[in-house]
């Protein structure tokens, strides 16, 4: 099985509490795949499987809950234990010096945008925590940072998915053909592009 069908699996056994946890567990510098898990809860609302109503507020609960705990760790002195421990669980010295550096440089804007970058997403409130950010000032950029997120995932990807499946059942066997052909023409394209850039290096 696929990397992104054991998500689904995970989701379709466990529904919104593996949303939930993929997403808290990712926010606090885990390597668990919360925007994946995101996506896949998203696809089966729109089929019909849970509900968007409530998988979109869920969502935003595991993003601010699992930021905040890591904002308490960094300003408990977490990041020591991240630099001697952390590449055991992906998280590497000069992966947290960056996002330092970064954070350091952009303040507030930081905490709202990061949530759409891996590596910025998994480290934001530890960073926040260790440079002493206010703590209502996180709260505050943390919660409409999570919102914006999971409203562009979550709902840009249920709308996609409701209009797809809309789509196959309206045109039946044609438009899955059609779906099928047109995304082999995407793949062979995007390889087609990668082996020309790897030429040019």
């Amino acid at each position: 099985m696929s990397f992104i069908g054991e998500m689904r699996h995970l989701v379709v056994d466990y529904g919104y509490l593996a949303v939930f946890l993929g997403i808290l567990l990712e926010d606090f510098g885990l390597p668990t795949p919360g925007e994946t898990m995101l996506i896949a809860g998203s696809v089966l609302a729109s089929r019909g499987s849970l509900n968007i109503v409530w998988l979109l507020p869920i969502a935003w609960l595991g993003a601010v809950v699992g930021d905040t705990i890591g904002f308490a760790i960094g300003a408990m002195g977490g990041r020591r234990l991240l630099v001697h421990y952390g590449a055991r669980i992906g998280i590497t010295f000069e992966r947290l010096e960056k996002v330092e550096e970064f954070f350091a440089r952009y303040g507030d804007v930081v905490v709202v945008a990061a949530r759409f970058f891996v590596i910025l997403r998994q480290f934001n409130g530890i960073v926040a925590g260790t440079l002493e950010m206010p703590w209502p000032r996180f709260v505050l950029y943390n919660s409409i940072g999570a919102a914006l997120w999971v409203g562009f995932w979550g709902g840009l990807t249920f709308w996609l998915g409701h209009r797809f499946f809309e789509y196959i059942h309206r045109f039946g066997w044609t438009g899955s053909v059609l779906v099928i052909v047109g995304g082999l023409i995407v793949i062979a394209f995007a390889i087609k592009l990668w082996q020309r850039h790897r030429r040019r290096r």
